[in-house]
């Protein structure tokens, strides 16, 4: 049986989940989160899609995109084929990285949206990644520290969010 086709809007703030195969691990240490934070941001800015939250996991992302130019799809498969390729390569392993295609959820963007960017940037908090707000603040792998002003990333969205 064929599966639904997704809706795939430019403009439509989407929050995008991608996770490991049978929930494995996706970036084994921070060379991988590095590769896989520069291709996002390289993304962000070649295709003009917005970002308004992210956060790295061991085995799964989290992201809060708007594509203002071309389709989430198109994005999506750029991003993911590319980690893919480059965590096979490096980690000397074949196969498929990701469990089935993404997963992406249309986020009504007024009632929703802050609690959503909540939601993403606490996911190292909930998981024990981080101790407290005061170390998730200088978190390198999560959308937070750049809302802080502590990092910088090209491509996320942060005065919409403040």
């Amino acid at each position: 049986m064929p599966r639904t086709a997704r809706l795939d809007i430019t403009g439509v703030l989407q929050h995008v989940i991608i996770r490991g195969v049978d929930r494995g691990d996706i970036f084994l240490d921070d060379d991988d989160r590095q590769s896989f934070l520069d291709r996002f941001s390289n993304l962000l800015v070649q295709t003009e899609t917005e970002c308004l939250a992210w956060s790295l996991m061991t085995n799964h992302v989290h992201m809060l995109l708007r594509p203002t130019q071309g389709k989430l799809g198109h994005f999506m498969r750029r991003l993911l084929t590319g980690h893919a390729v480059t965590f096979n390569l490096r980690h000397n392993r074949t196969g498929h990285l990701f469990q089935n295609r993404f997963k992406s959820i249309i986020c009504e963007e007024d009632p929703y949206l802050l609690e959503l960017v909540r939601y993403i940037h606490l996911n190292p908090l909930r998981a024990g990644i981080v101790k407290g707000i005061a170390e998730l603040k200088e978190y390198p792998w999560s959308g937070h520290a750049v809302l802080m002003g502590c990092r910088e990333m090209p491509g996320q969205n942060v005065e919409e969010v403040l």
